[in-house]
């Protein structure tokens, strides 16, 4: 007998952080425009995702606290440039090239700046809405810190 292969595959998590989707569903885009360095539109978002309805602004300043996710993956890139420019170019204190890796990481972050403001709200989202397996039934049912306090349908 073969199992029934009708229902969808449960999105990939790291898949849809990077793909800037809902984390309800991982489906929907949470962005109106996929290009990151459309600097007028790059953080416009729809109020409800697309696919299943999920507010993509559960409350009212709730990305606030995407400044201490965007910190830490500006740091993770921080040290990631620094272990490829020491591995790659090295470092001496007979010359400059402290103050080049410097430049050159200040020039990165900069460039990479619109990406990181992205997917620290998409990562923040993901703290805080869940994934659902039946987000195509509506709304689930229930109280207390759940998927129920984050995830009315509109």
């Amino acid at each position: 007998m073969c199992a029934d292969k009708s229902h969808d595959k449960k999105p990939n998590f790291f898949k849809a952080l990077l793909g800037n989707k809902c984390a309800r569903c991982r489906r929907g885009d949470i962005y109106e425009t996929k290009n990151p360095y459309d600097l007028k539109n790059f953080m416009k978002m729809p109020e409800v995702c697309p696919v299943c309805g999920q507010k993509v602004e559960v409350e009212v300043g709730f990305y606030y606290g995407t400044g201490y996710v965007s910190y830490a993956l500006s740091i993770a890139i921080c040290v990631a440039s620094l272990i490829a420019w020491w591995l790659f170019i090295g470092f001496s204190i007979n010359d400059n090239r402290i103050f080049w890796w410097l430049g050159f990481n200040g020039l990165l972050l900069l460039i990479l700046q619109p990406i990181i403001m992205r997917l620290s709200r998409t990562i923040w989202m993901a703290f805080f809405v869940y994934y659902d397996e039946d987000w195509h039934q509506g709304p689930p049912e229930g109280s207390g810190r759940t998927n129920a306090t984050f995830n009315g349908v509109v």
